[in-house]
């Protein structure tokens, strides 16, 4: 009996229907084994750095995050926390199920507990921005305290992340975009943080003047959060001992002797890192406060030959810049009552972080205290990277430096400030030349042999350091309502810069043997819409929006019919 051409078509449909079926079951089960992603965004937007990855394939217990940005929230900061859940989705796909997070809306909280929460999620540096806005079209502006910012633990540890690291600017929509470039790079470095069961050792270095007071409380308080912390008195200490990852020299005072340069030289000459402040003028508010000038003197450290034969050259100098912090100044009296404004003061330059690092990439200006200027010299196997510069608008007064009041009170001429860019902090890395090579003797190489843990080396390993002309730029002030203040905090405005990030990013460059400081060299565009055109053309387009679905789909039915009606000719 033959079949009939119906049943045969069924059959031919059908088969074709198991065989999709079967397919795409396949597909889901290859799904679950199998991930992968195509990017195609100009900046690589959506693309893990390498060293995330390995961290994520490396995690053996499971990290619970808690993002701090749900319930409603205005359209930036609502991408932002959708941003946020792509990335972790992203984390995910390498670390499986032991990356696990949950958004929280702090103000969904009863009152008791809210306040509890606030209180808590402040002392872990996550500060709160007061918002005016509008939630709803039909409702009013209203304020909106947001927490941006997120907390990283394990059973052992935990990490608080600020996912806006200063304060919110005017343009909005840009502090949001570098916030969103910076989000690999934190999530990540959380991460890294708290499954580390022996942080790097750093020393503080002491013995040359260095404070010791609540002047540095930022400083040693960022040094004991990250990492494991001792002091070094570098007068009393044979030699600097190789088991710390880097040591920090924070505005010394006093002379360094031979001896003492030659225990720094054969630290960094076996791979030791080194970060310093160094003020090269002996020039501080201090000075001002009794009387209404001073001459800025040198400190006669006796640094300069150390570190030009590293590559670097700190003049005796200081920097004005147009682009700078403000002080109070008295102007007058009403009655028995000063007058007191706030002023510019060019002494203290808003320092500029450029893009050449990771260590100042996305980062806001660095705030600077009586900075002198920096010179690179050619030192062959070293790579130079200047960190922060002055504005476009600087100059430089060299020394002897008379520092006055009456600077502040005659407004500066734009056309004095005609040296743009002036290099305040560098980044050394390579193989660095001994200061001491072909300068001692054999006995006294045979006696220092004895003494020091390693042979004296001429030339180092490959290693690194970063010189920053401003002593100041790691202290804080100190405030006799509210203690001390972060680095970088003006006591009478209270603007915060960059100044905690860039320590904390400086040590972290140095000792960082995971690579994830890299993901900070991501740069997000910010592609921003016409708004102009957007209200001319805004009805053509939305009659747009609507015609072409409704067009597309009658199109498609047609295309569909003809194509119906072709098979079903041809089959007669």
């Amino acid at each position: 009996m033959q079949k009939s051409p119906s049943s045969t078509i069924w059959k031919k449909y059908l088969s074709r229907a198991l065989v999709v079926l079967c397919v795409l079951v396949g597909l889901n089960m290859a799904s679950a084994y199998v991930h992968t992603r195509w990017d195609f965004t100009a900046e690589k937007r959506f693309t893990l750095s390498p060293a995330t990855i390995r961290l994520l394939k490396h995690i053996r217990q499971p990290i619970q995050i808690q993002i701090y940005l749900g319930g409603k929230l205005p359209a930036g900061f609502r991408h932002l926390a959708e941003s946020i859940r792509d990335l972790l989705n992203n984390f995910r796909n390498y670390a499986g199920p032991l990356i696990q997070y949950h958004f929280i809306d702090p103000a969904a909280f009863p009152d008791s507990v809210r306040s509890k929460l606030y209180d808590s999620l402040i002392a872990r540096g996550i500060r709160p921005y007061n918002l005016q806005v509008q939630l709803n079209p039909a409702e009013g502006y209203s304020e909106k305290l947001i927490f941006p910012g997120a907390i990283v633990k394990n059973n052992r540890q935990e990490r608080a992340i600020d996912l806006l690291e200063s304060k919110i600017s005017d343009n909005t929509l840009a502090s949001l975009n570098n916030a969103e470039a910076l989000l690999e790079y934190k999530f990540a470095n959380a991460i890294y943080h708290v499954q580390q069961t022996h942080p790097p050792l750093i020393g503080y270095m002491l013995g040359n003047g260095e404070p010791l007071d609540p002047a540095v409380n930022d400083a040693l308080t960022i040094l004991s959060k990250n990492y494991l912390i001792d002091t070094i008195p570098l007068d009393r200490y044979p030699y600097i001992p190789q088991d710390f990852k880097a040591i920090v020299f924070i505005k010394p005072e006093k002379p360094f002797s031979a001896s003492e340069k030659l225990k720094i030289d054969q630290y960094l000459m076996h791979g030791g890192k080194i970060l310093w402040f160094i003020d090269d003028l002996n020039a501080s508010m201090d000075s001002l406060r009794d009387k209404n000038s001073f001459i800025a003197f040198d400190k006669n450290l006796h640094l300069e030959d150390l570190l030009f034969t590293y590559g670097v050259r700190i003049n005796p100098d200081l920097i004005q810049d147009l682009q700078c912090d403000m002080i109070p100044l008295v102007v007058g009296n009403a009655g028995n009552q000063p007058q007191i404004q706030l002023v510019p003061w060019p002494y203290f330059p808003l320092l500029t972080p450029t893009e050449n690092s990771p260590i100042v990439k996305n980062m806001n200006p660095v705030l600077g205290h009586f900075v002198n200027s920096v010179d690179t010299v050619g030192t062959p196997g070293i790579r130079k990277t200047i960190l922060l510069t002055s504005s476009a608008y600087s100059r430089i007064i060299g020394s002897p430096v008379k520092v006055s009041w009456n600077d502040v009170r005659i407004k500066p001429d734009p056309a004095l400030f005609q040296h743009p860019f002036i290099p305040a902090a560098v980044l050394l890395e390579g193989r660095f030349r001994s200061m001491f090579m072909n300068r001692l003797d054999q006995q006294t190489l045979d006696s220092l042999n004895r003494v020091f843990p390693q042979p004296i080396a001429d030339s180092s390993v490959k290693t690194a350091m970063i010189v920053v002309s401003d002593g100041d730029m790691a202290m804080n002030d100190v405030s006799a309502k509210e203690g001390p203040l972060p680095m970088g905090n003006n006591p009478y405005t209270h603007v915060q810069y960059a100044n905690p990030q860039f320590f904390s990013n400086c040590l972290e460059y140095l000792t960082d043997t995971s690579g994830i400081m890299q993901s900070r060299n991501k740069t997000f565009i910010l592609r921003l819409m016409n708004t102009t055109r957007i209200d001319q053309e805004k009805n053509l387009w939305q009659i747009l929006n609507l015609l072409i679905p409704i067009a597309f789909g009658i199109l498609l039915g047609l295309a569909f019919q003809l194509f119906r009606k072709k098979s079903y000719f041809s089959r007669i």
